[in-house]
């Protein structure tokens, strides 16, 4: 459901307060089990439709093919095969980082933990809360970047 345009523009602007950079270029997904998958579906068409290239893990690749989004497959860190998602992230090809985590086996936690932290120490945005990503594609979606500006203080009083 749509929030509406003011708080569209305040929570991009609170995302942009602490150093989160919007992407310009790509978004790299890895959206869980299923159910996230199909949440983020929507988001992932306001990615696409922005113009962003998206990478996406093998499944997440998969199941967006099967709904009509065009993916490049990047592969898990410890499958230590290319291209791997730690390579495009730390080359700088990756803009966002979406990891929302599938469940508690050890790969998985472990895969999940390594992109993390390439995004971390490659200073690349990472959103790892499912409801978060799909408000940030909601807020983009609305033209509210456009409308973003400085304000002073006294016109929020």
């Amino acid at each position: 459901a749509c929030l509406g345009d003011d708080f569209n523009e305040a929570f991009l602007k609170s995302l942009l307060a602490v150093g989160f950079r919007l992407p310009e270029r790509s978004v790299l997904l890895s959206t869980g089990p299923i159910d996230c998958k199909a949440e983020m579906l929507g988001s992932a068409r306001v990615f696409a439709e922005a113009g962003l290239k998206l990478y996406a893990t093998r499944g997440t690749s998969e199941f967006l093919a099967e709904n009509g989004i065009e993916t490049e497959i990047l592969r898990w860190p410890l499958s230590k095969k290319r291209p791997g998602a730690i390579e495009y992230i730390s080359a700088g090809k990756v803009d966002l980082v979406i990891n929302i985590p599938k469940n508690n086996e050890r790969d998985e936690l472990d895969n999940d933990y390594l992109i993390r932290r390439a995004a971390v120490d490659f200073d690349v945005p990472l959103i790892t809360d499912l409801q978060l990503a799909k408000r940030f594609a909601e807020a983009l979606s609305s033209g509210a970047v456009s409308r973003l500006r400085a304000r002073s203080w006294r016109e929020y009083r």
